[in-house]
């Protein structure tokens, strides 16, 4: 049996935080960046309410200068086997 790693979004939206604040990029400026009309997506990422799009990862890695694999977190503690 494997033991199948899932997602951490809220660890995935501290890390997304910390990339932001590491580039030197504000939540404005994330907003600017995306098109959005209001800051309230990139406020969900960041406190893992929910997780950017895969087109939106790739922007993501984009504007941090990573991998995308950088910016998700993983985990497999406390998941059931497969």
């Amino acid at each position: 049996m494997a033991t199948i790693p899932f997602i951490d979004t809220t660890a995935t939206g501290q890390n997304i935080d910390f990339l932001r604040k590491k580039a030197g990029m504000t939540v404005k400026d994330m907003q600017t960046a995306f098109g959005f009309a209001t800051p309230q997506a990139v406020y969900k990422w960041i406190h893992g309410t929910t997780m950017p799009t895969v087109d939106n990862l790739i922007a993501l890695a984009f504007l941090f200068d990573v991998k995308i694999d950088d910016i998700i977190v993983t985990k497999t503690e406390g998941r059931i086997s497969a």
